[in-house]
């Protein structure tokens, strides 16, 4: 499963933004993302987006499940740099037998 997350970073915060989204990566990985990243638009400068897989949707409602106080609170500092709710999308694999 690829999940996608959308920010628009507020642009005086995105030094801070691109510290904290690395450290927010450490926890993906640490709660089962095996593959995670992030990346900036070259089009829309204050347009990043992060992208992490997981083997299974059941293995991310388990990541939710494991947040720590900690994590919530790098989140809400991440929040702090951006203008707008971050969009969160869920892809799965498609499987070359639907289409």
């Amino acid at each position: 499963m690829l999940v996608t997350v959308e920010y628009s970073v507020i642009p005086e915060k995105s030094v801070e933004f691109a510290k904290a989204i690395h450290r927010y990566g450490r926890i993906r990985r640490r709660d089962g993302a095996y593959r995670w990243g992030v990346y900036r638009d070259t089009e829309a400068a204050d347009h990043y987006v992060e992208t992490f897989l997981v083997n299974s949707w059941a293995e991310h409602l388990r990541q939710h499940e494991r947040q720590t106080q900690a994590d919530r609170e790098l989140e809400q500092r991440l929040r702090t740099y951006i203008v707008k709710d971050p969009e969160v999308r869920h892809l799965i694999s498609a499987d070359a037998k639907e289409a």
